[in-house]
């Protein structure tokens, strides 16, 4: 903090005032230590990891239509890990909490984005519910590239963790896995249990199209 003092000269004497000031120069110096200059412009560290984002993002919309491939290889860094696990003998809270984030992001992904019971008769769009209703396609609440993305990064921080052996905390394995199991028949039953109730499918096979009669050709004289 810079310290400014101005004498101001009386007729009886001369009394020193004092001014404490935190000065704009100064704090736009600091903004030069965390890496920003005086105009505002970015710096070289924030202007390599915007670059990276950018090229990471790219790559993310070109991957969108490969899906097929793009499961292939999360289920390939799920084996990496499977097996890395396996071999260290350790690391299984990790492996639980992992199993426990993608079971949410699985019941997220079957689930409509509009909860039906959340909602009256007269209020807003509904699943069709007959056979002949209007044709509605089915809109997850998590979408299949997101469920994708974020299970692949949470294997991805899932492997990242058991280069850390603060992660590595003592537990007795089949509790974990015998949890989970119970975990996932429950979770799944009562996500059964509403796709029977409110009569509704997690998938979209397409529109119904209908055939008209065909033409025989022959004409009607009028």
């Amino acid at each position: 903090m810079r310290v400014v003092k101005i004498y101001i000269t009386d007729e009886m004497s001369l009394a020193p005032v004092r001014i404490s000031t935190l000065l704009d120069t100064f704090m736009m110096s600091e903004g030069d230590s965390v890496g920003e200059s005086i105009h505002g412009k970015p710096s070289v560290v924030a202007a390599f990891f915007t670059g990276i984002g950018q090229v990471y993002q790219t790559w993310l919309d070109k991957s969108t239509p490969f899906y097929a491939l793009r499961w292939a290889l999360t289920l390939l860094l799920t084996g990496i890990y499977m097996i890395r696990v396996y071999i260290l003998q350790g690391w299984y809270i990790v492996t639980y909490a992992l199993g426990i984030y993608h079971l949410n992001l699985f019941i997220a992904f079957l689930s409509p984005k509009v909860d039906p019971s959340l909602l009256d008769e007269d209020e807003g769009p509904s699943l069709p519910t007959k056979q002949n209703e209007e044709f509605r396609p089915f809109i997850r609440r998590l979408p299949e590239f997101k469920f994708w993305h974020s299970a692949t990064k949470g294997i991805v921080i899932a492997m990242i963790c058991t280069f850390f052996e603060a992660f590595n905390v003592p537990v007795f394995w089949p509790i974990l896995v015998m949890y989970f199991i119970m975990l996932f028949c429950i979770t799944m039953k009562r996500q059964i249990k509403h796709m029977i109730k409110y009569r509704y499918l997690p998938f979209t096979h397409g529109k119904r199209t209908y055939k008209g009669k065909e033409d025989t050709g022959k004409t009607f004289a009028s």
